[in-house]
């Protein structure tokens, strides 16, 4: 065997399988097709196909997206009406969260060196408090409200331990639409006191996230307030609220006590999705024009010419990529839905839905909250590829002797800093499957058969419920849930 090549074998090149390893393994992010087969079955007001398409693709998530997984699933399973199989699938959410408290070392290094897709995906605080919110609704459609209400001290909980944890109070540390599906539930099974404490904290919620939520305060929760306090004696809290309130339309608790109660939650639109930010940093002059040259020192997005990049870095071996994950907005165009009750006789009822989350807003502060220490790491795990590509290729010079050096040394630095640049990408993980914002309606009518009508219907709703025929009780309380993909 010629002896540059036995000390090559033997010397610093050997690391550069290693190398190869850690971009493989970088590539285990979300499947873009997966969420487009995804949304085009919701889009036709095919959940169930939704469902199976998550399920189908379970070896895409891999062992590092498990939660997103189950979080996927149990959502579209909501969507399909399989309420049970979404809780479950949900449960199992929610232990990998409790589970995720703890990483390995080797996982830690492998991100490191690569990028953050080689860490299990562990999810953002308001998808935790999601998690719980969902499992609350499946419970609630059923006519479970204890089940639910076992949700809800799960919300309670989670949001204390949170808020004990950030003590920011400009930062994510609470969450009004939670905290006020608790309260509705409290209310539905009859336990008012706790209803009022719940409603109460989630207009504090509202009230201390509206200046980044850009979510106002339901009107609903308002009356909310008026009732319970009424209804429970405060007259200090009632007296308040009412002064806070002068224009709000409410209804005592007394006079709804033969009522039934409609809740509508509507998930519209689609949740934002992650793409790459790449900064491409030259260190030195040669470099700059380079990175001008080929595309600028920022691109986003970022999908072209990769493996090209790759290559003219490589053999330029003086730029070092900064992968950051950045947020793309999918709005919905929907302002709000009416929903209309109609009784044997003809009657009907028609009430607004009012927006009462707005998802996309929590998963822009959550990412700017974390932003600072993606960048700081960023910047450390490229600064450390560079290094180990430049010890990398000196090494494989000084092996190869004088002779064999100059090729040696083109052919290792392109594929050392090749592999670098190669291997950094952003965290592009997210729960892609929630909704842009989410509508409540609630309506309180007299027991008897109803058809509901939800208006816009037709294109984007993803939910019979146009038409749909319901029976309701004095006290009853109903829960519907629709996914509107406009």
């Amino acid at each position: 065997m010629n002896p540059i090549l036995t000390r090559l074998a033997h010397g610093p090149i050997s690391s550069l399988p290693f190398l190869a390893v850690l971009v493989l393994l970088s590539g285990c992010g979300p499947s873009v097709n997966r969420y487009l087969l995804i949304e085009q079955s919701l889009v036709a007001g095919d959940p169930q196909r939704a469902a199976a398409i998550v399920e189908q693709t379970e070896k895409e998530y891999g062992a590092k997206g498990r939660l997103l997984y189950e979080m996927d699933r149990g959502m579209v399973l909501q969507l399909a009406g399989q309420y049970q199989q979404s809780s479950a699938a949900l449960e199992r959410a929610e232990e990998e969260v409790e589970r995720l408290y703890t990483r390995t070392i080797r996982s830690e290094t492998a991100a490191f060196l690569t990028n953050d897709n080689t860490l299990p995906y562990e999810g953002d605080a308001y998808e935790h408090v999601m998690i719980n919110v969902i499992k609350a609704l499946n419970y609630a459609a059923q006519g479970q409200l204890q089940e639910a209400l076992v949700e809800a001290r799960r919300i309670d909980h989670r949001l204390n331990v949170l808020s004990d944890r950030v003590t920011d109070a400009d930062q994510y540390r609470n969450d009004g639409f939670a905290r006020y599906v608790s309260g509705i539930l409290y209310e539905a099974t009859g336990d008012l006191n706790n209803a009022f404490i719940a409603y109460r904290n989630a207009y504090e919620a509202y009230g201390s996230m509206q200046g980044w939520s850009k979510m106002p305060t339901p009107s609903s929760l308002r009356s909310d307030l008026l009732r319970t306090a009424e209804a429970l004696g405060l007259t200090t809290e009632f007296a308040e609220y009412r002064q806070a309130f002068p224009d709000v339309e409410w209804q005592s608790s007394s006079s709804q006590e033969q009522l039934a109660q409609v809740v509508m939650i509507s998930y519209n639109g689609r949740a934002p999705r992650k793409e790459d930010l790449f900064l491409d940093l030259p260190i030195s002059l040669d470099a700059l024009q380079l990175v001008l040259i080929n595309r600028g020192v920022f691109r986003s997005p970022y999908q072209r010419n990769r493996a090209v990049d790759s290559v003219l870095y490589g053999l330029n071996g003086q730029v070092v990529r900064v992968a950051l994950p950045r947020l793309v907005a999918q709005k919905t165009r929907v302002v709000s839905e009416g929903m209309l009750l109609t009784d044997s006789l003809g009657h009907s009822v028609t009430v607004r839905s009012e927006p009462a989350q707005n998802v996309t807003a929590l998963a822009e502060k959550s990412l700017s909250e974390r932003l600072p220490a993606i960048t700081m790491k960023a910047l450390a795990r490229a600064a450390t590829k560079y290094a180990m590509a430049e010890s990398i290729t000196r090494g494989a010079q000084y092996a190869a002797g004088r002779d064999g050096a100059p090729w040696v040394g083109l052919v290792v630095a392109l594929l050392a800093h090749g592999l670098a640049v190669a291997s950094e990408e952003a965290d592009k993980r997210s729960w892609q499957t929630l909704p842009d914002e989410i509508h409540v309606a609630r309506a309180w009518v007299s027991p008897g058969q109803y058809q509901v009508s939800i208006r816009p219907p037709g294109q984007g709703v993803t939910t019979a419920k146009d038409g749909q025929a319901i029976a309701l009780t004095a006290g009853q309380t109903m829960f519907i849930i629709q996914r509107v993909m406009q």
